[in-house]
Formats: structure tokens, sequence, C-alpha cells
């Protein structure tokens, strides 16, 4: 159909998220090292359009509230040649220990979001 499987949104909003997260300075796996992870634990995605094969795209990604139990991630996926949007889309990711038990997000991240969630 020339048309971007539904399914491969997902992965760019992985990419963008990581990408995201290291433009912020906060390392993944320095989070882990401080015994806490981030699943995803609800992932949604809109489709206004879709991507062709060989479009060239862009995601943009938002976090628009301080974490407290769970780090909300918004996307907005466009096609660069008319910045036409495509779809958008919302990760939700809960903190939680080795265990899997919850737990509130470490102090780390949270001196580097929230100085630019707030300005």
């Amino acid at each position: 159909m020339g048309v971007v499987y539904y399914a491969r949104y997902f992965e760019f909003f992985e990419q963008a998220r990581t990408e995201l997260l290291n433009d912020l300075g906060i390392i993944v796996t320095e989070i882990e090292d401080e015994g806490f992870f981030l699943p995803v634990v609800s992932a949604t995605c809109d489709y206004k359009d879709g991507a062709r094969f060989e479009d060239k795209i862009i995601v943009r990604t938002t976090i628009k509230i301080p974490p407290r139990a769970r780090l909300i991630i918004e996307y907005e996926v466009y096609r660069k040649v008319d910045d036409h949007l495509l779809v958008t889309g919302q990760t939700i990711h809960g903190f939680i220990d080795k265990e899997g038990k919850p737990k509130r997000p470490p102090k780390s991240l949270l001196e580097k979001l929230n100085p630019i969630i707030f300005g």
C-alpha cells in the first residue's frame, strides 16, 4: 500500500523518547543504576494521516507536567516536507524498583525536568 505500518509509530516514539531524555541530560541507564525503572504502562496513537514509504518525518516530543507516580510523554509526528501532522500519541511510564514495586521519581530526574517544564 505504500503506507507506513501503523505499529512502526510506537518505534518512532521510542527513538524520539530516548533522544529527548538524552538531550535533557537524563540517561536511562544512570536512572536504572539508582534502582529506578520506567516501563511503559500505557501507549496510545491517534492516526490523522499516513506517512508514505521514504517520507522524512519529524517526531516532536514533550513533557508538559512534572512526573509524580508516572511520567507522561506526548508525541506529534509530522511529514518534514510540508509539516503536515500525521500522528499524535502518548506514552505513560511508571516508576518501579527492581522488584516491580512502585516508587516516586528519582530526585535526579526531577531536578532536570522541573526547570524545563516550569521555565
